[in-house]
């Protein structure tokens, strides 16, 4: 082979190979500034979210929490409540706390919600003193909402756990989400399931998030038909109940959804057993359906429920949370920024 010949294929190689390896250089810096493009919009939550850029966060949210329980037991539920009907509406994202305005169609007005859903000034009170210690608005409504659910549990007598954090706040709300979407104290065993399956949610999630029923009282409203005209409840319970809650008149009265309505404990399951669930819906996972052995299960072992629910309500929690560029941390719990 000719000297210029051999010289001319030498040079051609050299610089096909830094071509390619130029090309080859390009390829991945694109995908790595997709990966962290991905990644920071889409940020996994996290317990350990605020420990550097406000650490006094959740011992504040703890604290006042605990304030509003000793001032008055009923607020546990409340707020855990506040939580459940939170989730099941487009997800973990505050937007329950959003009022009324010309462009956010409120969820407050939702039938499960109107004169029902309490605790927003607690919530409100929550931010204001977060917000000071953390010197800025860095920890979302939704993550309070969040960390409060799990305190209240823990001041009446359940379970903790460690909270996943990050979420962000949305920038809407819908009426017609939450009339569709939250649990009706008058479905039936399938018409659960089916809700807690639009949920990602299964039969054992129903059951044990069902049994943060341990905790509250309900509306006559909401109970009336039960005591009245279901048979699948025990007479001396209905009864009573009857005496609490006229046929007519009387809707905002409240009953213990179970004999202990301020502990966390599993005496609501002793109650299905017993035929005294509160609500239709309570008393329809103890009906002989496919959730009856995990009501026994719960009855028999405590320390099982209080397991479980730990790990539902994380998975709850996990429900469609907006993260990374998505949503806001909003100012004020109540409108958007």
């Amino acid at each position: 082979m000719h000297k210029p010949i051999k010289t001319q294929l030498i040079l051609l190689i050299t610089t096909l190979t830094m071509e390619m390896n130029i090309m080859s250089f390009l390829s991945l810096f694109i995908f790595l500034i997709f990966s962290i493009v991905t990644v920071s919009c889409d940020t996994p939550l996290s317990p350990s979210y605020y420990d550097q850029g406000c650490p006094e966060a959740l011992p504040t949210i703890k604290r006042v929490v605990e304030e509003a329980i000793a001032n008055e037991r009923r607020m546990g539920a409340s707020l855990l409540r506040l939580h459940f009907h939170d989730c099941f509406v487009n997800g973990c994202d505050a937007s329950i706390l959003l009022d009324q305005t010309s462009t956010i169609d409120s969820e407050k007005n939702a039938a499960a919600n109107l004169n029902s859903a309490r605790g927003f000034e607690v919530i409100d009170k929550i931010k204001f003193e977060v917000d000071k210690v953390c010197h800025r608005p860095v920890v979302s409504c939704a993550d309070i909402l969040t960390v409060a659910a799990r305190d209240s549990v823990v001041a009446l007598g359940g379970p903790s756990w460690d909270v996943k954090l990050g979420r962000r706040d949305s920038t809407t709300a819908s009426q017609a989400a939450a009339d569709a979407n939250i649990p009706s104290p008058f479905m039936d065993l399938p018409a659960l399931i089916k809700n807690f399956e639009n949920q990602g949610l299964d039969e054992e999630d129903l059951v044990v998030l069902s049994g943060a029923h341990t905790l509250g009282s309900a509306q006559c409203r909401t109970f009336r038909a039960r005591i009245y005209t279901q048979t699948n409840i025990d007479p001396a319970f209905a009864h009573h109940l009857q005496t609490i809650c006229p046929q007519v008149g009387g809707d905002m009265k409240l009953a213990p959804l179970d004999p202990t309505p301020n502990s966390f404990d599993n005496r609501y399951f002793t109650n299905l057993m017993s035929k005294k669930g509160l609500l239709r819906s309570d008393q329809a996972l103890f009906t002989g359906g496919e959730t009856n052995e995990i009501v026994e299960e719960y009855n028999e072992n405590q320390n099982k429920f209080s397991m479980d629910f730990i790990k539902s309500m994380i998975k709850m929690g996990n429900i469609k949370p907006l993260t990374g560029e998505k949503g806001q941390i909003r100012k004020d719990c109540k409108k958007v920024n």
